[in-house]
């Protein structure tokens, strides 16, 4: 027979919301947001909540927000310890010549992996990228292969690179939800690398350039991450924020020049964060109860939860959340510590509702055979006289 019983701490949890104002007026909050951005897709990094998706898996062009994944590709060589950060790497023609944004580089100078990785991140230089691929991979269409392998590792659907740089070709294309997963693996993956992102400037060959990204200058939680511009593709960002426990990722494409792009950004961040926060509920071995047993040793078993849960919320949507706990009961003994009990459930308005396994504090074994008599007995003798 299945139970369900309210978590046991659920008023602990839920006394603080019931100064909390209604659902419906969380959902005319987020629902109502609107922004000039083309494609906008923000998410929240710990728990992988979709806090807003407009067009978020359209194709578009990347820009130089695809500098992303060279990075990403660089840090791997780093770890991996093919190349040092004083490995110098030659400037070739190819790289001296390519357009658009520049670290300056000489032709034929040799220049250390660090400076062009804060040429490649701080100033957006495609010479910079260029000069990493060729030293990397023999080949910027070399280096491109495993940008792609990568993309295609981190299981990035919407995502194919031409290039290093993110200049306009027809085959090179993600969408604002893939920016989003290269930005959060770059953050997981590679936290030793990512303050390269956050860095405000960087000065090479006699030239001090500041980072592009406009919302690092406007103390409000912004690390990262990286800017992009083309025709084709507007003024773009993604963007990286953290405040208190809540970290989120917000990529925006299509704003219509650097000025909307500083204003829009900070406007878009600044909402996301303003309006979700993220709810620690349990912690791997919180206790919820206890089940009765049937033919052990003890009556009964103390229940845990056998995972950290965090939760992403509208604020205004916290006083609607429930948590329950189902199981069979009772559970026939022997039970052995750490065995599927049940689930602990969380449920809230405009969110997927969150299945947490539920095991046995302890073992309980099972009562030899004169036990099970008196048991067997005990349980006949009650059922008569009901």
């Amino acid at each position: 027979m299945a139970f369900i019983y309210k978590f046991s701490c659920l008023a602990a949890f839920l006394g603080v919301f019931l100064a909390m104002m209604s659902v419906d007026a969380r959902a005319d909050e987020v629902s109502s947001f609107q922004t000039t951005a083309r494609n906008v897709f923000i998410e929240d990094y710990e728990t992988g909540a979709v806090l807003y998706d407009k067009l978020g898996d359209a194709h578009i062009p990347t820009a130089s927000m695809s500098k992303m994944m060279t990075a990403y590709v660089v840090f791997e060589q780093l770890r991996a310890g093919k190349i040092t950060m004083t490995t110098m790497m030659p400037v070739s023609k190819h790289a001296w010549s390519t357009g658009g944004s520049k670290m300056f580089l000489p032709i034929n100078a040799q220049v250390s992996v660090e400076d062009l990785i804060m040429g490649m991140i701080i100033q957006s230089g495609n010479d910079a990228c260029i000069s990493l691929a060729e030293g990397i991979a023999g080949s910027e269409g070399a280096f491109v292969d495993m940008m792609n392998d990568d993309a295609r590792r981190m299981g990035l659907k919407d995502t194919h690179f031409a290039d290093v740089n993110g200049l306009p070709d027809p085959n090179h294309y993600s969408s604002a939800h893939d920016l989003a997963q290269i930005a959060i693996h770059l953050i997981r993956d590679f936290p030793e690398y990512y303050h390269y992102f956050s860095q405000i400037d960087f000065t090479y060959n006699g030239i001090k350039q500041g980072n592009r990204n406009p919302l690092l200058y406007k103390n409000m939680g912004v690390d990262g991450v990286k800017t992009g511009h083309t025709d084709e593709a507007g003024f773009c960002l993604t963007a990286s924020a953290k405040r208190g426990n809540t970290r989120i990722i917000a990529v925006m494409t299509g704003l219509d020049s650097m000025n909307n792009r500083s204003a829009e950004g900070e406007r878009i961040v600044n909402w996301a964060l303003d309006t979700f926060k993220n709810y620690p509920l349990f912690r791997r071995g919180d206790g919820v109860g206890k089940v009765p047993v049937w033919q052990g040793v003890a009556p009964d078993v103390l229940i845990q939860v056998d995972a950290d849960v965090t939760v992403t919320l509208p604020k205004l949507a916290r006083r609607d959340m429930k948590v329950t706990v189902s199981f069979d009961a009772p559970v026939k003994a022997p039970i052995a510590q750490g065995q599927h009990i049940g689930l602990a459930t969380i449920t809230a308005p405009g969110m997927q509702s969150i299945d947490v396994p539920v095991v046995a504090t302890s073992g309980v074994a099972a009562l030899g055979t004169w036990g099970r008599m008196k048991a067997a007995l005990s349980y006949l003798l009650s059922h008569k006289k009901s």
